[in-house]
């Protein structure tokens, strides 16, 4: 027996219409739709549901001659009650008959599920959210790696997969049980698994670290001449850093001669161009964590770290996806505005929403 290769293509002559048609919906598979959304901070919404134990994105199987994107702005109005458009795909997933636990009676046959970006929403948007009685108990707000925690484990993949795919902006990712097919570095290294940094520490634009006030920390934002910033990702964890760190005796309490010699140190970076941008105040320690911007001139061979024999993983991000490696809170926001000022003073682009690079030979600028 013969078939034809599309759907569209009328059957051949080996095969009836009736007896074609009877092929295909024996080949039928469950269709879903779900939408990512966060807060201004990175943190997911996630929905508390009354007919089981682990939490769920908003959404919900897609009804008959339904796109799954009208399915995702129904399923949002319905549990969320928020009319909004849905139009940026995030990822697809193939969640095969093994990939979901399910009740023998029902006869998953597999499923094709999309996850749509819902956007990072303000506090008037999340304050307008009403959940579904009887179906919806309540949302929170949640910390990427607090997902596996609180989801399935294929709910859980998916959720991270779609949500590195929204910070990569490299467009929707194909999935198989919630694993991209063409896993990028920030899926290798499973950035985001891992707390992310946690500082919600008020930032003083440009102001001299006020005399007593010791310097704990020194940080770089190293810009490629693109307009991009040096990340530095844990190899083990996918953490994020920028490049920088703990004052040396060496260094004669220069904050500047800190983050060079780390800079060097943790990603054999070299630097230019260094311009003070201001410093972190900690309430619950006295000191001031200091930031800089600089150009980048080159990168070495990477080698381990002396401080922590980690052998970091280098990628240029734009400072507003580097931004979402880390929980600043709104003090981000002032400090990143001062990011691109410097930028601007040291002659370099901003950089357009791209995916991030891995920089994994040596490179001169």
């Amino acid at each position: 027996m013969t078939t034809t290769s599309a759907p569209d293509e009328p059957p051949s002559v080996a095969m009836t219409e009736e007896s074609y048609g009877a092929l295909r919906a024996s080949h039928a598979l469950w269709a879903g739709t779900s939408v990512l959304i966060t807060d201004r901070r990175g943190r997911v919404l996630l929905q508390r549901v009354t007919y089981r134990p682990t939490r769920l994105l908003t959404g919900g199987a897609v009804d008959r001659g339904e796109s799954p994107a009208r399915g995702a702005a129904r399923e949002l109005e319905e549990e969320l009650g928020v009319r909004a458009p849905v139009t940026q795909g995030l990822a697809v997933d193939w969640v095969s008959p093994s990939g979901r636990t399910t009740h023998p009676a029902m006869r998953f046959p597999g499923e094709i599920l999309h996850v749509f970006d819902g956007g990072a929403w303000d506090e008037a948007q999340i304050a307008a959210v009403r959940p579904r009685p009887g179906e919806i108990d309540g949302v929170d707000f949640v910390e990427p790696a607090e997902l596996p925690a609180l989801m399935s484990p294929g709910d859980a993949r998916r959720a991270l997969s779609a949500l590195r795919a929204r910070i990569n902006g490299g467009g929707p990712v194909f999935l198989e049980d919630g694993l991209p097919i063409a896993p990028t570095v920030l899926d290798r290294l499973g950035v985001l698994s891992t707390a992310r940094a946690r500082h919600h520490l008020p930032f003083h634009h440009a102001r001299r670290v006020p005399d007593g006030l010791p310097v704990r920390q020194s940080w770089v934002w190293a810009f490629a001449p693109d307009g991009r910033v040096l990340v530095l990702l844990e190899p083990g964890t996918g953490a994020a850093c920028l490049p920088g760190g703990t004052p040396e005796p060496e260094d004669r309490a220069d904050p500047e001669t800190t983050l060079v010699r780390e800079a060097h140190e943790e990603a054999a970076a070299e630097l230019t161009g260094t311009r003070y941008l201001g410093y972190l105040s900690d309430p619950g320690e006295p000191c001031a964590r200091v930031r800089y911007a600089a150009a980048l001139t080159s990168l070495g061979p990477a080698t381990a770290d002396p401080a922590t024999g980690r052998t970091y993983v280098r990628i240029l991000a734009t400072p507003e996806q580097a931004v979402e490696f880390f929980d600043w809170g709104p003090p981000a926001a002032e400090q990143l505005q001062a990011v691109h000022q410097a930028r601007g003073l040291l002659g370099i682009p901003r950089a357009g929403r791209q995916p991030v690079t891995e920089l994994s030979s040596p490179t001169s600028w």
